[in-house]
């Protein structure tokens, strides 16, 4: 039987990602594009090649551990190395923090309230009512725009998916399309392999550099003057709905159905930009870290998703397999037969016949 340590190598050292080395390791391969430059990742390589090694690669078990350990190792000296790189417009804003930490501490009040089986309910499904928004909305519509609907309830969408208190919806779009332009490339803003973990989940929201919206990115949301009137009073959504939960429910509702579940929200929604691109399957090389997450996409209504969104980012779903849970594609297919949304885009067979990463089923 061999050792997993052996798998780990003895002589692991950084250097420039090799693309058929990185493919055999069932990560993405190093990318070239245009300003984008090539992929910076670096990764763990052992300086000699031995039968044991070879085995590793044949065992799933010991290959998966060793591939796991490395992503960990990695990420460790990504995060430590973007903490000593922040400049002063990338740093963390802690004043304009306070709202957002305000959030997270007022979920301590469910102490007083007490913790009951309605009350998690009502959060659980304020939570999935407003994560609807954001992955229907902000993400597939707003930034992809992977099916049509009408103006009205277009801003339906805008306004339900602000009640997350995720700023506006311009800003959300025009964010998400840089990203999908400079994914896990220096340019990217929330890149776990630029940044590390910490500052791509959450730090980069609370720096000043990135509060002002690029509507040079969005002018197909901007020409409609109600979006730029929402991005703009962005705080107004949230600031109504939490009204609405303690109107409906008094205190205990706007704990558990606005703060708590807001607090879940905003988390699950920023794993996958941190932990999707460091955790998960590779099935397609859409030449950077994106990767799929079973556990993610129940969380986030099949954003877990994220390799397949990555490879082919105007779909409207997701999940591209029949075990591939994707609540928010089940939700807009039953809102078409009203002919409230229409024209929805899935990927083609050759998209979602795609060769798979070598290693990977």
């Amino acid at each position: 039987m061999i050792n997993a340590a052996v798998c780990l190598g003895k002589d692991f050292k950084i250097g420039e990602r090799a693309g058929s080395e990185a493919r055999a390791e069932g990560l993405p391969a190093t990318a070239s594009s245009g300003k984008g430059g090539d992929f910076p990742l670096t990764y763990f390589s052992s300086s000699q090649t031995t039968s044991n090694h070879v085995e590793c690669f044949r065992n799933p078990r010991l290959h998966s551990i060793r591939r796991s350990i490395l992503w960990v190792l990695a990420m460790s000296s990504l995060s430590s190395d973007a903490i000593g790189q922040q400049s002063e417009d990338t740093a963390i804003s802690w004043k304009g923090a306070v709202p957002f930490i305000s959030v997270h501490l007022m979920c301590f009040w469910a102490f007083q309230t007490g913790v009951t089986w309605e009350w998690v309910a009502l959060a659980i499904g304020s939570y999935y009512l407003r994560m609807f928004a954001i992955t229907a909305g902000y993400h597939r519509y707003f930034s992809h725009r992977s099916y049509k609907t009408s103006r009205v309830f277009q801003f339906v969408l805008a306004f339900l998916a602000m009640t997350s208190a995720q700023k506006g919806v311009l800003w959300w779009a025009a964010h998400h399309r840089h990203h999908h332009k400079h994914s896990d490339r220096v340019e990217d803003r929330h890149s776990p392999l630029q940044r590390g973990f910490w500052y791509s989940h959450v730090g980069w929201l609370l720096s000043d550099e990135y509060v002002k919206t690029d509507l040079s990115v969005v002018r197909d949301l901007a020409k409609y003057p109600e979006l730029r009137l929402l991005n703009q009073f962005h705080a107004v959504p949230p600031m109504l709905y939490a009204f609405l939960m303690y109107a409906l429910w008094g205190v205990p509702g706007l704990i558990w159905g606005f703060f708590i579940s807001t607090t879940v929200l905003y988390h699950c929604t920023f794993f996958i930009n941190s932990l999707t691109h460091i955790v998960g399957r590779v099935r397609y090389d859409s030449r950077d870290g994106s990767r799929n997450s079973f556990i993610l996409a129940v969380l986030c209504c099949g954003e877990g998703w994220h390799n397949n969104h990555h490879y082919y980012q105007s779909s409207v779903n997701q999940g591209w397999r029949w075990w591939e849970v994707d609540f928010s594609y089940y939700v807009l297919i039953v809102l078409s037969w009203f002919r409230i949304v229409w024209d929805l885009r899935t990927p083609p067979a050759h998209v979602k016949a795609g060769l798979a990463a070598p290693g990977v089923a």
